[in-house]
């Protein structure tokens, strides 16, 4: 077995963590949750640019935590591996960081048709905290 075999295992695992290694990206993923969500979603929750939401989104995606699909002009994303939001909670678990304070703000300010009829499939309030979203993996 070559160095490079017996190192595979532990260079896929990193990479999982260098996917989350932005804490815009870990909002993001939080902000999904166990649902789906639109960039506007994301832009009413985070107060972010669409534009540097898309660019997280985008890595996300290359590193298959999270797949779009298109409705309309609107394109939704989810998360392809739930288990990442286990790894979070862990995360802030030993950084001694309340599972409460990890909160999403809502979508009321979205204006994309599933928010508009409200009809939304999931919308994370400040009630809700990531232990609730791992409850429903």
């Amino acid at each position: 077995m070559n160095m490079k075999t017996k190192t595979m295992p532990y260079k896929k695992i990193s990479q999982v963590f260098s996917a989350i290694d932005s804490p815009v990206r870990i909002q993001i993923l939080l902000a999904i949750g166990t649902g789906e969500a639109c960039v506007c979603h994301l832009e009413a929750s985070l107060g972010l640019r669409q534009a540097y939401i898309s660019q997280q989104l985008m890595d996300l995606r290359k590193h298959g935590l999270v797949s779009s699909r298109r409705e309309g002009k609107y394109i939704y994303h989810r998360i392809e591996k739930p288990e990442v939001l286990e790894l979070v909670r862990l995360a802030a678990e030993m950084s001694a960081i309340p599972q409460n304070t990890l909160v999403v703000s809502d979508h009321s300010q979205c204006a994309c048709p599933t928010c508009a009829s409200g009809a939304a499939k999931q919308v994370v309030t400040p009630a809700q905290s990531i232990q609730s979203l791992i409850k429903e993996i």
